[in-house]
């Protein structure tokens, strides 16, 4: 059976001239974004329909992007799909992306608003490791020193990336780890978790209440990726007589921002 072709039509590009763009490079722009999108490739005249574009220019950008190895044609399906160096380049934008980097701008702007310290958590083999922090100017502050580690179901950020996962992943994490009671406020039932969990996707932020720690709190919000997975989650954290029930519900809202925008720019 033939692959069923796009008929999508996009908008054409822009002329290069009013912004300065280089229109030869607009163009084999966009037909890569379109082919991009196709799943088994997309033949000649589809692409030309859908960039806007005549199709013999369509052709000599095709046999650039080819001759580049951007492009491919596979002659049996008489089909042009994305090439190899497409996917290198492509595929040098997830090395780069060093969450740490990408999340420390957000993380020192939370810092300041909130005037407590901010870390940035990723989950590994079922706990949550501190990948980097921003500390508070206040006298008292909470610490936690980078490649520490604490238990996901009694920590903040924790909480805030098991609350993204897949309900197999989080079954797996229980039945490996259990749910240790760390204070009289550790959530140690499945029942109990899960329904805090439920809380969390709703507010869009966690909250770690002395389930840790006595005395201290935290409030933290899943960084995730185009899939809408958990790769990290930054937290706010502090002396519960700072951190009170009042702070906590201002506070929230604002590490939410703070995760979202952390999420786009890593992608």
């Amino acid at each position: 059976m033939a692959p069923k072709r796009t008929t999508r039509r996009a908008k054409a590009p822009a002329p290069a001239r009013a912004s300065g763009q280089v229109q030869s490079l607009t163009r084999a722009l966009a037909i890569l974004g379109a082919v991009a999108e196709s799943h088994e490739g997309m033949a000649l005249t589809d692409i030309a329909e859908v960039v806007g574009l005549a199709p013999s220019t369509t052709h000599r950008l095709l046999t650039t992007l080819e001759a580049e190895r951007f492009m491919r044609f596979d002659a049996q399906a008489r089909l042009w799909q994305i090439g190899i160096r497409a996917f290198t380049v492509g595929n040098a934008f997830t090395r780069t992306r060093d969450i740490v980097a990408i999340a420390r701008p957000a993380m020192r702007r939370l810092m300041e608003d909130s005037g407590e310290t901010v870390n940035l958590y990723v989950e590994e083999d079922g706990e949550a490791i501190c990948m980097g922090q921003v500390e508070s100017r206040q006298m008292m502050r909470a610490i936690a020193r980078p490649g520490g580690r604490v238990k996901l179901h009694c920590s903040g950020a924790g909480k805030a990336m098991l609350a993204h996962m897949r309900d197999d992943e989080l079954s797996r994490i229980l039945q490996a780890h259990g749910l240790p009671r760390v204070t009289d406020k550790t959530l140690d039932t499945p029942r109990r978790l899960r329904a805090d969990l439920a809380a969390v996707r709703e507010r869009r932020f966690a909250i770690d209440d002395e389930e840790h720690e006595i005395g201290l709190r935290c409030i933290a919000a899943a960084i995730v990726d185009e899939h809408g997975r958990p790769v990290a989650a930054v937290s706010l954290s502090g002396p519960t007589a700072r951190l009170t029930d009042d702070e906590v519900a201002k506070l929230g809202p604002m590490v939410a921002r703070a995760a979202a925008a952390i999420s786009a720019a890593y992608g």
